[in-house]
């Protein structure tokens, strides 16, 4: 009959731990990437961008959006309060960007929390007739 040694049972143990560990982990970082990307609504006010298909939706929580849409017609609300219904575009460097802004909270530095990205949008309600 052959005998383990008791060093490779410890082994298998830590083994096992840490596979399990580093699955959950994988499993809520998955759940916090698709919680960024999903359908959201942003009130604020509608401004023009850059270029004609490109507009400035600034958050009445502070966030700043980079929008365009091949739904709605945005320059028709160009000045108003609006609520807009969107998906966030160029997901991958949105989360690296929002992910980051919890580094100066680790560091005890002046974090600033509003979020900034890019959204496609895909409806328009209108609030108000102007920005307040």
């Amino acid at each position: 009959m052959m005998r383990r040694r008791p060093g490779s049972w410890i082994f298998l143990v830590v083994l096992v731990g840490l596979s399990t560990s580093w699955l959950l982990a994988q499993d809520a970082s998955d759940s916090t990437s698709k919680s960024k990307a999903e359908t959201r609504t942003v009130v604020g006010c509608l401004s023009k961008g850059d270029s004609t298909s490109h507009f400035e939706l600034t958050g009445s929580d502070g966030s700043m959006w980079e929008v365009s849409s091949s739904r709605v017609s945005l320059a028709d609300h160009v000045g108003q309060q609006i609520s807009a219904n969107g998906v966030v575009t160029d997901v991958t460097m949105h989360n690296l960007k929002e992910d980051t802004k919890d580094a100066p909270a680790d560091t005890r530095l002046r974090n600033d929390t509003s979020e900034h990205g890019r959204m496609k949008i895909s409806d328009v309600q209108k609030i108000s007739d102007s920005c307040k």
